[in-house]
Formats: structure tokens, C-alpha cells, sequence
């Protein structure tokens, strides 16, 4: 009989930098070459943005300096095994487990690039075992946390009683394109922060949210609604306007999909742990899923605090959740997140 995953404890991490939201518009009030009407419209964007507050494993005047690839990479590497292995330290003590007994480390990021993965680094910094399976995910973009349990949920399946721990380390703000004056890269500056988070998620019996059932879906027609085109200066944004609306037209019917193979009916949710992809797609979510602030609160809060933090961003919602009130046992929850493709991973969750 397949065995079923439970996520237990969490650990997230941010860098020391924080960026203010005000802080950005003052600098970009000084590199921005434009006329004054146009640059107080752009810099409307952070004021609407839903953010207050992010962290950068840059500071700020550093981000505006042009690097090449090269030099990006370097960082990226540098600060993603650093972040990476705190959480993931972190993780395993609060579960009061040792390294020797996870089974599957699952590594995940999508804002740089690095051989060997960083679930590598993570078998020789924290002394996993040598025969630990592997398994990086580099190109899921913000959906990839939340996919990340679902395979996770698989192994176990197929592994009863298996241990897997998930780390997600995302640097976004490396990605930052001083001389990008598009819409796309201007709502990205608004939006995106660094951050790193870890989970364990395992076939024994435990406290936490047992994984029930999942659900991926792949919308037709939007591969150029999301993603990142690479350049020999690193990363720029690819972010369609249509975005909300993608949301709004097709995630009700995946919802639905999940919890009829589920057999669990939609009043039954009563936790929604859902990706802060920003303010747009969070009204989307809400009003194609009748729900209201108090339902997405824990989003809300991410955003405002943290920023969007790609695939890490939604295992920071679970986490916050986790903090702030835990859900009354047998109790069911959505975890959502969305990515290029443009697509979205669904678990149905219960709580015990």
C-alpha cells in the first residue's frame, strides 16, 4: 500500500541586505533617464506592488552596478550553498533527525545556475549519506516549490517510511537589469527578493500536512507569458500582462479537477496556502475562488514582508502559516503556486 507524505517541520532564511520599497524609488529617481510625468507613472508601481519590504544578498548600490554572467554566477553560487545549508540545517534540527536519514535531498532554484547542484554541496556539508538519492530542479521557475513536494510526495509513495528534504534557495534580485527600462523588468524590481526555505516531508508518521492528492497543469498557448531570457549579462524577466487573467480563466476548473479525484468538496477547504506572485495574480486567485483576506492573509503577509520569492515563495506562506495559527487537525488546505509555461501545481492537504 503506498504510503502517504506528510511535510513537517520548516525553516526559511534571508539574506542581510533589506531593501525598502521607498529606498528603490530614490534610487531610481537618479538613474532613471526619463521625463518626469513617465518616471513618476513607472515609479507608481512600487506603491502598488504590495511589497514593503525585501532582502538581497547584494546591497542595494551594489545592484545597480553591471556585472557579466560570469560575475552573477559567481555570487549566486557563493550565497545559494550559504543560505541553502542554514535551512536546511535548521530543518533537520527541528525535526529532530540526522542527516544520515533523509533518503532524497530535492534542490530547487531557478534565478542561477551551478555544476555540481547544490545537493551536492549539501550531501558534503551536512554529512548526508554517500548513496542519498538526488534530485535539483533548476527550470520551474516560481511553480517549482510547490512541485517539488509533489514529487516528493511520489518518492514516498514508492519509498514507504522514506525521509526527503526539499531546499529551495531563490536570488532574484541578482537578476536585476539597471539599463531594462521594459515593463516587465520594472515590475520585477518592484516585486522579487531573496530568500531561502527548507521542508521535510516524509512516510513516517508525523505531525504535519499529509499530501492527499496533487494536480499540474499546463495552460495551452502561454509559453511567452513567463519566464527569463538569458543574455550575456544574465537574466531578464519575460512577465506578460495577461497574467491575471490566465489565473482568472483557468485555475477554478484545475481546482475543481483536484478535489473531485480527491473526493473532498470545496467548502471542506478551510486553509489556502497560495503563491504571492504579486497583488494582480493574489485578486485573481481570490475572486475566481470566491475568497476573501482572511482566506489569504498568510499570502499577504509573505508578500508585504518578503516580497515574491519565486519558488521559495510559497513554502514561506506555509511556513508563516505554521507560525501564526495551525490548522485544527483533519482539517483540508490548497497549497497553489504558478510558473512558466505557464502553468500551476495544486496539493490538496490535511492536516493532522
Amino acid at each position: 500500500m503506498p504510503s502517504v507524505a506528510t511535510i513537517g517541520p520548516t525553516a526559511i532564511a534571508v539574506p542581510d541586505h533589506p531593501i525598502i520599497q521607498e529606498d528603490v524609488k530614490q534610487v531610481l529617481r537618479g538613474t532613471l533617464a526619463m521625463r518626469p510625468e513617465r518616471l513618476e507613472a513607472v515609479l507608481s508601481l512600487f506603491d502598488g506592488a504590495g511589497v514593503s519590504r525585501r532582502f538581497s544578498v547584494m546591497p542595494l548600490e551594489d545592484l545597480q552596478r553591471p556585472r557579466r554572467l560570469t560575475e552573477t554566477m559567481a555570487v549566486y553560487r557563493e550565497q545559494a550553498v550559504r543560505l541553502g545549508r542554514q535551512v536546511a540545517s535548521e530543518c533537520l534540527a527541528r525535526a529532530e533527525m540526522a542527516p544520515t536519514e533523509v533518503d532524497l535531498v530535492i534542490t530547487v532554484s531557478c534565478t542561477g545556475f551551478m555544476i555540481p547542484s547544490l545537493d551536492a554541496h549539501l550531501v558534503n556539508d551536512l554529512g548526508l549519506r554517500s548513496d542519498v538519492r538526488r534530485l535539483p530542479i533548476t527550470q520551474l521557475g516560481c511553480l517549482a516549490g510547490a512541485a517539488a513536494l509533489s514529487h516528493a510526495a511520489d518518492f514516498v509513495a514508492g519509498h514507504p517510511g522514506a525521509n526527503v528534504l526539499l531546499v529551495s534557495v531563490e536570488l532574484p534580485t541578482l537578476s536585476f537589469q539597471g539599463q531594462d527600462h521594459s515593463a516587465a523588468n520594472l515590475v520585477s524590481t518592484a516585486l522579487f527578493g531573496d530568500g531561502a526555505a527548507a521542508a521535510l516531508i516524509t512516510g513516517r508518521e508525523r505531525r504535519g500536512a499529509q499530501i492527499l492528492a496533487t494536480e499540474s497543469h499546463l495552460f495551452p498557448n502561454s509559453l511567452d507569458a513567463l519566464g527569463f531570457d538569458l543574455k550575456d549579462d544574465g537574466f531578464h524577466v519575460v512577465l506578460a500582462r495577461e497574467l491575471p487573467a490566465m489565473v482568472r480563466a483557468g485555475v477554478g476548473s484545475v481546482v475543481e479537477r483536484l478535489l473531485a479525484r480527491a473526493g473532498v468538496a470545496r467548502e471542506d477547504l478551510r486553509t489556502f496556502l497560495l503563491h504571492p506572485g504579486g497583488k494582480r495574480i493574489l485578486e485573481a486567485l481570490e475572486q475566481e475562488l470566491g475568497l476573501d483576506r482572511d482566506d489569504t492573509g498568510t499570502s499577504w503577509s509573505v508578500l508585504r514582508h518578503y516580497g515574491n520569492l519565486s519558488s521559495a515563495a510559497v513554502l514561506f506562506v506555509l511556513h508563516e502559516q505554521l507560525a501564526r495559527a495551525r490548522p485544527d487537525n483533519g482539517t483540508h488546505g490548497l497549497l497553489g503556486a504558478f510558473g512558466p509555461g505557464f502553468s500551476s501545481e495544486l496539493l490538496l492537504l490535511r492536516w493532522n
